[in-house]
């Protein structure tokens, strides 16, 4: 299973190509249903098409593009219906990672959760969303000893991308959304240090269905903004 775009350290020729098309996907470069051009990319990277195969090979299993037979490789679509599944996956990540903190914490896992608490806090003082979301998001892979499960953590480092990308859908979110995840998640890690495992999943789950809504809500208006410009793009 590869390490995409997650962990950069001796990563190959076709995972820095990889990481670096995930990159453009995640940050509206590239746009769903916009087909990857193989040659260009080999091209302007000065790599074999060989590489490029293998990169969009490695892409497809974060979900963030499909390959087709004779069609190549297409950025895939974001819907109501993905983000629902995507985000009830993450939540039984995150319903997982709590129970197991808050069963089986040790001093190095309550000193990350503190740090990560003061970290998230000076995020949103500085109103940088998609650092904030990072900082929890991204930071459970350099956490592996707290989920305890290989194979959940390799499935949820699929996971992470397409996560990725839903969330920076939404930085411009105002302050007061971001305040509200912030505390959300606080009060799930302030639940977990306290070992209540019950109140830190439903805190947990809170956030989870917060983000989802702010993605939701993004989403929706970024396709309205889509079809008012159609007309206007075939003229």
């Amino acid at each position: 299973m590869g390490s995409v775009m997650l962990f950069h350290e001796a990563e190959s020729l076709s995972e820095l190509i990889a990481r670096q098309i995930s990159e453009q996907i995640i940050h509206g470069e590239l746009l769903e249903g916009e087909h990857i051009p193989e040659l260009r990319i080999a091209r302007e990277l000065d790599v074999s098409r060989g590489s490029v195969r293998e990169a969009l090979l490695l892409l497809e299993r974060t979900h963030l593009i499909h390959i087709y037979p004779r069609r190549g490789a297409i950025v895939s679509e974001m819907s109501a219906q993905q983000l629902q599944a995507l985000f009830d996956s993450v939540g039984m990540v995150l319903t997982y990672l709590v129970q197991c903190i808050s069963t089986h914490r040790n001093s190095d896992e309550t000193t990350y959760l503190q740090q990560l608490q003061l970290t998230l806090q000076q995020q949103v003082q500085q109103g940088h969303s998609e650092a904030f979301y990072d900082a929890i998001f991204q930071s459970l892979l350099q956490q592996p000893s707290m989920i305890h499960n290989l194979y959940l953590m390799q499935f949820y480092q699929q996971l992470l991308p397409s996560l990725r990308r839903s969330y920076c859908l939404v930085l411009h979110v105002s302050s007061h959304e971001l305040q509200m995840s912030f505390d959300l998640f606080k009060w799930a890690t302030d639940a977990i240090l306290s070992q209540n495992s019950p109140q830190a999943t439903l805190f947990m789950q809170d956030f989870c269905r917060h983000l989802q809504q702010l993605v939701l809500d993004s989403l929706t208006r970024m396709k309205k903004i889509e079809l008012a410009w159609a007309p206007c793009a075939r003229r």
